[in-house]
């Protein structure tokens, strides 16, 4: 495997696509999508896919017959194109359901093609931005988009002896069966409790799921640490204790309590994001405006006019397409207008974060943009959703996507040949997204942080578009994300683990413990520790899907 320019494929004219990486590309999509809809539904969080479809991408192409690096990345950005989708989704429209303005099966009928009109919005924004953006962001600032560079050096790596691939299929078989044995045949318990604790309000235990310990391993033991923590504050300290002291006059209210200061960590992380890039963005034009020469100014004014002609023009027919579909899911003129300006500022932002960190709060963005149009305009609560929803969805993918094409840098593909395989994938994500979506609740029947699927982002803007809970709490705990997050403290997170339900904390934190012990005493398998990983999600979300979406067809 290599990529000697003579064995590169041509399709359409365009270099380095071929037929078959479009069309593996867009089955994946079908599959990456519709799993990572039930990961970000039941957990809460979506891990990238990235790694993970780099192997899977390159496992396939290779038992298809000679294959190039560029062709695994062309096709697994493909592959990749509608998780995000389903994340941004995921994270924002069950909220919907959550209070009480949509119920039953009937939302799908009824809901079906605006939630895909305003998904359709947020895709094509996020992926012309994304190509808008590569130039910046990849080529002049050279951001380091670790995730991007992890699937580089996933792909050139390889493995000669196809252990990584056995690794993977192995760990994805294992996982399919154990949610099979649990969620379908019952003979697995959800979860391991304790009567006794509970009965005094202590609200402990651990979720029996790979997909858990999966996601643990992968986000690592800084943040599973510290996600822990906001779950030992909420369910080992502010319930029990709280009721116990008087505090709180109940268990409902300590939990509206914690439920609140975890919204408005997030909340504050988010503006703590805000006000580092405007810091960042005023020192590095300062810096430019005082390192500027004669020279560099003659190369700029030399460099791509043309291309920079047709980006604009393409930039401004996606945007009129996704103002038109913003206008179809139901929102107003007005509205709409300030959601794709919104999207403008919200998606560079993501690109900036999730280049620099690897880590892109989407949710947070439909949030923050959501709050800004409400300073200027009314929208009830429908559209409210669809607003954030589309942010999230459009940053989601500049995220994703810009990784993608950072992968494309290193190892020299062609990214032309990306965006259409991206384009496609990401439409046949867009309408699995969207179905998948309503497939899952409707199998669940019910949506929220102590139901059935935690949905906890969603939860989270619901709170924001029904109200804040107490203000002041609200607000102080604002401010402490802001300083958390200036601090490089992870605020997010720990906002995260004060309302999710204490036992899929633990099974996270537990996939961080794994991976604390194998980065320190066993650092040969920890590359083969980030395929296993990816394997335990990859199956669990897979089967838990497919299982939710033939129960809907067949009415079980």
């Amino acid at each position: 495997m290599h990529n000697s320019g003579m064995n590169e494929r041509t399709f359409a004219g365009v270099h380095q696509l071929s037929l078959r990486s479009i069309i593996i590309g867009a089955i994946g999509s079908l599959i990456i999508t519709a799993s990572s809809m039930y990961i970000a539904l039941r957990m809460g969080a979506l891990p990238w896919p990235t790694i993970f479809v780099a192997v899977l991408s390159m496992a396939l192409l290779k038992m298809l017959g000679k294959t190039t690096q560029n062709e695994i990345n062309i096709t697994q950005t493909g592959m990749s194109a509608g998780a995000m989708v389903a994340g941004g989704l995921a994270f924002t429209i069950p909220g919907l359901w959550i209070l009480g303005i949509w119920n039953g099966a009937e939302a799908l009928e009824q809901h079906f093609w605006k939630v895909l009109a305003i998904a359709f919005s947020g895709m094509i924004l996020g992926s012309i931005l994304t190509w808008y953006l590569r130039p910046k962001f990849v080529e002049e600032d050279n951001l380091p988009y670790p995730i991007g560079a992890a699937a580089a050096e996933t792909i050139i790596t390889g493995d000669a002896g196809g252990k990584k691939s056995a690794v993977l299929f192995g760990t994805m078989g294992f996982s399919a069966v154990f949610t099979l044995l649990r969620d379908s045949l019952g003979w697995i318990p959800g979860a391991l409790s304790s009567k006794w604790l509970y009965a005094k309000n202590i609200f402990a235990g651990i979720w029996l799921s790979p997909m858990a310990v999966g996601i643990g391993y992968m986000i690592g033991s800084l943040y599973t640490g510290v996600w822990f923590l906001g779950g030992v504050i909420s369910y080992l300290l502010i319930i029990p204790l709280g009721v116990l002291l008087g505090i709180f006059s109940s268990v409902d209210a300590a939990s509206a309590f914690k439920n609140t200061a975890g919204i408005g960590l997030m909340v504050g992380t988010g503006i703590g994001i805000l006000i580092s890039y405007i810091i960042s963005a005023v020192k590095k034009g300062k810096e430019k405006g005082n390192s500027t020469t004669a020279s560099g100014n003659k190369n700029i004014r030399n460099s791509g006019h043309s291309g920079k002609k047709i980006n604009f023009l393409i930039t401004i027919i996606s945007t009129g397409i996704a103002f038109v579909l913003s206008v179809v899911s139901g929102l107003n003129v007005v509205p709409s207008i300030l959601l794709i300006a919104g999207v403008f500022l919200a998606s560079t932002m993501a690109a900036t974060i999730t280049g620099q960190t690897g880590i892109n709060p989407m949710e947070i963005f439909g949030i923050i943009i959501l709050l800004a149009v409400r300073l200027f305009v009314e929208v009830d609560a429908t559209g409210a959703f669809f607003i954030a929803a589309c942010v999230a969805v459009a940053c989601g993918y500049a995220g994703d996507l810009l990784n993608d094409y950072k992968t494309g840098q290193v190892l020299g593909t062609n990214p032309v040949a990306q965006l259409i395989s991206q384009v496609v994938g990401g439409i046949v994500g867009t309408v699995v997204a969207s179905l998948s979506m309503f497939a899952i609740i409707n199998q669940f029947g019910g949506v929220g942080p102590d139901k059935g699927l935690t949905a906890a982002q969603a939860f989270a803007v619901s709170q924001m578009v029904d109200g804040i809970g107490d203000p002041a709490v609200f607000a102080v705990a604002a401010a402490i994300g802001v300083l958390f997050y200036l601090l490089k403290v992870p605020s997010m997170t720990l906002g995260i683990g004060l309302y999710l339900p204490f036992e899929i904390t633990t099974a996270v934190f537990l996939g961080g413990l794994i991976r604390l012990v194998t980065d320190r005493f066993y650092s040969k398998v920890s590359d083969s520790g980030n395929v296993a990983a990816s394997g335990f999600l990859g199956g669990e979300g897979i089967t838990g899907v497919t299982v939710a979406i033939i129960k809907m067809i067949i009415g079980g």
